[in-house]
């Protein structure tokens, strides 16, 4: 535990450190709250910059994390310490949520204290979405990581996995306004759960089918990438 924590508080420095993914995960959403804050319906924005927020660490950022590890031997050099390489992938979680975390809390702070945009109304189902939505981008991250030969080719695949599914699945506009043969592969696409889940979570009564739909992306996400990664 002392080894994991040591690590998360070391990956989590490297991350806030690094200028692009600071700006990236923690002002950008809520600065793309502050340049729509005349529109009638803003509350909407929030649920999906929460789930941007998401994306940009797990499946912009962190594959290329990964990868360079790998790059550069610190996995395979890890291993033959106490410490094994499994510490280090869930440290770079810990800290990936921490930031996203941090992100949240700002984008909220703006949309409540800002723009009275109104309470979520199940607070504590927001919170199981966002850890869940956490997870899924993480594991989608880590198969990326895992297909990426080299740390470049990694941040390559990333950003363009991650940009097209922002828009498509209604992260960064509300999907509404998404044309509709737009919308309908939006539909096939993972992150368009995780908006889901966390927009019933914050305006209504969430249902359970996007919380198993994201949990199986979950599963599945983490068994490829444990099947395909490399630790060398």
């Amino acid at each position: 535990m002392k080894a994991f924590a040591h690590l998360s508080a070391s990956e989590l420095r490297l991350l806030s450190r690094d200028p692009a993914t600071l700006f990236f995960m923690v002002a950008f959403p809520a600065m793309l709250l502050l340049l729509n804050g005349s529109n009638d319906n803003l509350e909407i924005f929030v649920p999906g910059y929460l789930a941007m927020v998401l994306a940009i660490g797990g499946i912009s950022t962190l594959p290329g994390v990964m990868a360079s590890y790998r790059e550069r031997k610190v996995l395979r050099r890890m291993a033959t310490t106490p410490v094994s390489p499994f510490v280090l992938l869930t440290a770079q979680i810990a800290a990936q949520l921490v930031m996203a975390l941090a992100g949240a809390a700002i984008l909220i702070g703006v949309a409540v204290l800002g723009f009275k945009v109104a309470l979520p109304a199940h607070p504590a189902a927001l919170a199981l979405s966002f850890v869940l939505c956490a997870l899924m981008c993480y594991a989608i991250g880590f198969v990326l990581a895992a297909l990426a030969p080299r740390a470049r080719t990694a941040d390559l695949i990333g950003l363009l996995v991650m940009f097209p599914m922002i828009f498509l699945a209604g992260a960064a506009i509300p999907r509404e306004g998404v044309p509709g043969e737009l919308r309908e592969i939006g539909e096939y696409l993972p992150l368009t759960h995780a908006v889901t889940v966390l927009r019933e979570s914050w305006f209504g009564a969430p249902s359970a089918m996007p919380f198993l739909i994201v949990s199986a992306i979950i599963v599945v996400g983490t068994a490829i990438a444990v099947a395909l990664f490399r630790w060398e």
